[in-house]
């Protein structure tokens, strides 16, 4: 038995040969799948994605995910080893933004609603400001104040599993959330907010209705 973070396990699988011994090496298309830029059919993947999930890493080593959701196409394939990502009003909070100033690496894995299969990206970001680039980014007639740019290292198209697992796109099999706590509730409890209630509800219900963009 081994213990990992107080937790008695049968064994801690803390090598790469270890791993192997146990889950063999995969097939050859399955490693071979990466790419270093994006072609036609990423692009037209990207092109469709209306949500897409942003991972960056502090420097020293926390991560952070975060969603960044646009009607479809929000992301723009610049070239084919260039992306932009618009920024959109939020919490102010920029932990991804901050984050690539200390490090530079990000990866993105795009969504398209009612699809199964997810394509990843990963390369290197830079936060910039461009009046051009945010108009071109615009949405509702807003343009996008910020825009994280993506240098691409790594393309790769990803297996449906994890969403037919997960029944995501099949509405009869989504669990019931009537006891899932609500943003405000959080805000109230993790954030020892004094406010009341229903002031924190009405607080968060005007900034999803009137601070999209």
């Amino acid at each position: 038995m081994d213990e990992v973070f107080g937790q008695q396990v049968d064994l801690h699988v803390d090598t790469a040969e270890t791993l192997r011994e146990l889950e063999p090496l995969p097939s050859h298309w399955v490693n071979s799948k990466d790419i270093g830029h994006v072609d036609d059919l990423s692009r037209r993947f990207i092109a469709a994605s209306s949500l897409v999930v942003l991972s960056t890493s502090r420097s020293d080593g926390e991560l952070n995910l975060t969603p960044r959701g646009d009607p479809a196409g929000f992301v723009k394939v610049l070239n084919d080893r260039l992306l932009a990502v618009p920024d959109r009003p939020g919490n102010k909070r920029m932990d991804a933004f901050n984050d690539v100033f200390g490090n530079p690496n990000v990866g993105l894995i795009f969504i398209i609603p009612g699809h199964r299969d997810t394509l990843r990206v990963t390369g290197q970001g830079a936060v910039v400001k461009d009046a051009a680039l945010g108009e071109k980014l615009a949405v509702n007639g807003r343009p996008a104040e910020l825009v994280l740019l993506v240098r691409v290292q790594r393309v790769l198209c990803h297996c449906p599993k994890a969403f037919i697992r997960g029944k995501v796109w099949q509405p009869e099999d989504w669990p019931d959330t009537s006891d899932v706590p609500t943003l405000a509730e959080m805000l109230k409890v993790h954030g020892a907010m004094a406010e009341a209630m229903d002031e924190i509800e009405a607080g968060t219900k005007d900034d999803r209705e009137n601070n999209l963009y």
